[in-house]
């Protein structure tokens, strides 16, 4: 590869219980469940022979662990990055999206019309996300330029990454998949981020047979939520 081209794999967390249940995590630090744990274990399969020089991710459990997954199968050591969190959602924390519409229906509609100057109480606005998670991908990928990288974070985290890839606003309703454990490829050159592969998931085709080994051996714990 060019000396002036890097390349991010990014990678989405396995799924959580509050995934399942359409809740807003934010900055709240939930567990991958059993099912995301096995998403973890699948997507570092088939990262193994990436030639990958560095993994970073979110220093929530949930990314961490999964982004520990893959860095176990590469041999490499786990950085975390507390810049490459969630967005803050305050007090939507904890709430499913009929939650937050029934109990805030004001702050509900900005949100939903994602205003960029918005931020739930107690929490970040859309902008002051944006600069924030697309900084620190910008400072990581210029930190190993010309090499390969792995980002591990969250939905709402891709969302930013794909926005700067592809120059679509930050009020643009979203229109690509942002699943649990997806692979997502971007580079960055001397002209910015730009957009190689979004939303691969062919290393979870086999969930469906991971479902009912898991319901076999009574280990089943209970998408795609747009900002967890």
């Amino acid at each position: 590869m060019h000396d002036d081209v890097t390349r991010l794999v990014m990678v989405r967390h396995g799924e959580t219980a509050w995934n399942r249940e359409t809740r807003i995590q934010g900055h709240t630090d939930i567990p991958l469940s059993e099912h995301g744990r096995w998403q973890a274990r699948q997507v570092a399969r088939a990262l193994a022979d990436e030639d990958l020089h560095a993994i970073y991710s979110s220093d929530l459990m949930r990314a961490a662990d999964t982004a520990l997954a893959v860095a176990e199968v590469c041999g490499l050591p786990l950085q975390l990055d507390p810049q490459l969190r969630e967005r803050h959602f305050g007090i939507f924390e904890g709430l499913t999206h009929d939650e937050i519409m029934s109990r805030h229906p004001q702050e509900g509609r900005r949100w939903r019309e994602r205003d960029p100057e918005y931020g739930p109480q107690g929490g970040e606005t859309l902008t002051d996300f944006y600069d924030r998670v697309v900084g620190a991908a910008l400072r990581l990928a210029q930190a190993h330029r010309g090499q390969t990288i792995a980002l591990v974070a969250h939905g709402g985290v891709l969302d930013c990454f794909y926005r700067a890839a592809t120059h679509v606003g930050l009020t643009t309703p979203r229109s690509w998949k942002i699943t649990n454990a997806s692979v997502n490829r971007l580079i960055l050159t001397d002209q910015g981020f730009g957009l190689v592969g979004w939303a691969d998931t062919r290393h979870l085709e086999q969930e469906g047979q991971a479902a009912m080994d898991e319901v076999s051996d009574g280990t089943v714990n209970g998408g795609l939520n747009p900002a967890m």
